[in-house]
């Protein structure tokens, strides 16, 4: 019975031998397996891109944390009303609703004082801030409140509707601050990691990661829409704050969120934002270019008719007389390809290319016409509108004088409003106790004469206003909806 006992387990060790080997050997060649992805993806750790990434040795964001949170600042202002249609809301507002018009028009006009908070980052030791227009437009009173907890008054020194962005001045300029270093955001790629630094719902200095999941987005806020996108958390109160690259520069300013959205929210490139701030600073207000065109998108049918290969290009639909695009040779028909060099796909990219140059600049434009390519020479021009601001002193879009404040009606807002065209100009707010607004003019009214002239685009609307001062009489004639109505009233004083 020992002797049994014995060979069993001499045979049992045998076998446990045998089979740990087998075993072994199988969990060798797993593991070697499990290993080559490693393998296969050990030249993008060597790759360019590895300062924009998670730094892989620690695991963690502290230290890009650390070296921002000191410039970024929550920013508590007070705002009044009175630049809305009134203390209730139009039919035209309860049928659209404010999503319709948060998402074309920004936030609805507050129509009593009220206190609201945001964010911002420091670029200058000086104390130069950057935040988000719709934070600190029409504030009475904003105060700035830095990292060590520490108030400080601050004053708008300009602001750019257009993209968004405002510019602030911490005490005057007398004191010195920790700053913040902008980065180049069209070196950045999607799938890098960056951190949102802000005041969520007023918790300052709150830091949350993600990556860039999209670039050049475009969500109906005008024709400069360029934004970064990213899955960072950005939740109300991070507007104005700055969106950073593993470097610890800053490569954007967090803007938008989508309503209902998890983990979608977007930021002014830092491109664009160096060129606004550094407009701003200099001369308090943004000059853009112009070229004088309606333009449309190029459809598979026109590209067709028109002899292109495919519907990358910008269409021509009209030509102003005496515009820089006239004086250049440009023509209605053209199908413009690119833009000093930079390929034009569709109407917002000419929007955008032309809109951040500067009057004066020269350049060169290249066109499909008769199906053949032409280059022209074109010297930009400045924008009607910002000519307008220029005389006027006031950055908003429309005259002053009249109450209204108004956009171009895109092909977004025209299919919204189930428009036949989108031409006209679209009145986003009215002024309180102004003639517009005594008239009965309402927010989403489509302005499609005046004192029976057309109104097709931003440059008729001024063209016929521009001359217009106190006393003058404008009979107007509006799209509401399905109907047409016309409204009278006198200009009033600016």
């Amino acid at each position: 019975m020992m002797q049994i006992e014995r060979r069993t387990f001499v045979a049992i060790v045998i076998l446990a031998l045998v089979g740990g080997a087998g075993v072994g050997a199988l969990a060798t060649g797993r593991a070697a397996e499990g290993t080559r992805p490693r393998t296969l993806a050990a030249p993008l750790v060597d790759a360019p891109i590895l300062p924009v990434q998670m730094p892989l040795q620690t695991g963690t964001f502290a230290k890009v944390a650390e070296l921002i949170k000191p410039a970024v600042v929550n920013i508590n202002t007070v705002f009044k009303g009175g630049a809305g249609s009134g203390p209730g809301r139009t039919p035209f507002e309860e049928f659209f609703g404010e999503e319709f018009f948060k998402r074309f028009f920004g936030d609805t006009p507050d129509r009593i004082p009220q206190r609201s908070l945001g964010s911002g980052v420091i670029v200058d030791p000086s104390g130069i801030a950057l935040t988000n227009a719709h934070v600190v437009e029409k504030a009475s009173d904003i105060e700035v409140v830095t990292l060590d907890g520490s108030k400080h008054k601050a004053k708008v020194i300009g602001l750019d509707k257009k993209t968004d962005l405002a510019v602030l001045k911490l005490d005057d300029g007398k004191g010195t601050f920790k700053y913040a270093r902008l980065g180049d955001s069209e070196k950045i790629q999607v799938g890098d990691w960056v951190i949102a630094v802000g005041s969520p719902f007023g918790l300052q200095s709150t830091v949350t990661a993600g990556i860039i999941s999209a670039k050049a987005r475009q969500i109906g806020q005008g024709p400069f829409d360029d934004f970064l996108q990213t899955d960072a958390a950005i939740n109300p109160g991070n507007s104005g704050g700055p969106l950073v690259n593993m470097q610890g520069e800053v490569v954007g300013i967090n803007t938008a969120i989508v309503a209902g959205g998890s983990g979608i929210g977007f930021a002014i490139p830092i491109n664009m934002a160096r060129k606004i701030y550094t407009e701003l600073v200099a001369k308090g207000k943004v000059t853009r270019g112009w070229l004088g065109v309606s333009i449309q998108p190029l459809t598979a049918e026109l590209a067709k008719s028109f002899g292109a290969k495919d519907t990358k290009g910008v269409l021509i639909s009209d030509v102003i007389p005496d515009s820089p695009a006239s004086k250049s040779g440009l023509k209605s028909g053209d199908i413009l390809l690119e833009f000093n060099g930079k390929k034009m796909e569709a109407p917002a990219d000419l929007q955008r290319a032309v809109g951040l140059s500067s009057p004066t600049q020269d350049a060169k434009i290249k066109v499909l016409r008769d199906q053949s390519e032409k280059t022209l020479d074109i010297r930009i021009g400045e924008a009607p509108e910002e000519r307008a601001e220029a005389r006027t002193g006031n950055g908003t879009r429309g005259r002053p004088t009249l109450g209204l404040d108004v956009r171009p009606v895109t092909p977004e807002i025209a299919r919204q409003l189930n428009l036949p065209a989108p031409e006209g100009v679209v009145v986003a707010r009215v002024e309180d106790g102004s003639a517009a607004a005594e008239a009965g003019v309402q927010r989403g009214d489509v302005v499609r004469e005046i004192n029976r002239q057309r109104v097709r685009t931003m440059a008729d609307f001024e063209r016929l206003t521009k001359d217009s001062k106190e006393g003058d009489r404008l009979t107007v004639l509006l799209q509401r909806g399905p109907m047409s109505l016309y409204v009278a009233f006198t200009v009033g004083r600016g």
